[in-house]
């Protein structure tokens, strides 16, 4: 049984909804086990231990956000050329752009000699003061539904051995 590990950060709520969509998704196909593990306790062996993976997090100050980076921090050197080849996507709830989080995830990936499987999922709430941003997010079904998309999508690729 081939494993999919997501790993997901949120403080407002839109982030942990991409990452459980994108769990209902995989969890539709045979012979995945899908793993939704919190950035704050997922540990190198999670990631070592999974054969693809979906890195979920919200853009904060144009960044990934500290505790998707201290996920990153905390596992890097110990997955390092122990993971290589194998697939990721990446969701992303900004309330600009996304990029910087889009670049700095595929620069970690890139290291980790990862393979995009996906292009990222960007979804913009334009919160841009103080209370949109701190604001409880409720994203809407056809970004969610983007999301469940792509955990099918990647789960049947792991269960067919395309990746």
């Amino acid at each position: 049984m081939k494993t999919l590990l997501i790993v997901w950060h949120s403080r407002t709520g839109g982030s942990r909804q991409m990452a459980e969509a994108a769990a209902r998704g995989a969890q539709a196909e045979a012979g995945v086990a899908v793993r939704l593990v919190r950035a704050a306790e997922a540990r190198a062996d999670d990631v070592l231990g999974a054969d693809g993976y979906v890195f979920a997090g919200p853009e904060n100050l144009a960044s990934m956000s500290g505790e998707m980076k201290e996920f990153f921090d905390r596992t890097y050197y110990e997955a390092l050329d122990r993971v290589s080849g194998r697939p990721y996507a990446l969701l992303v709830c900004a309330g600009s752009d996304g990029q910087g989080v889009v670049r700095q995830v595929s620069r970690i990936a890139t290291g980790w000699r990862l393979k995009p499987a996906a292009e990222p999922i960007v979804v913009i709430t334009h919160a841009q003061d103080g209370p949109a941003i701190w604001a409880e997010k409720t994203l809407q079904a056809p970004d969610l539904a983007r999301c469940e998309d792509l955990g099918q999508a990647l789960a049947a690729g792991l269960a067919m051995g395309i990746f």
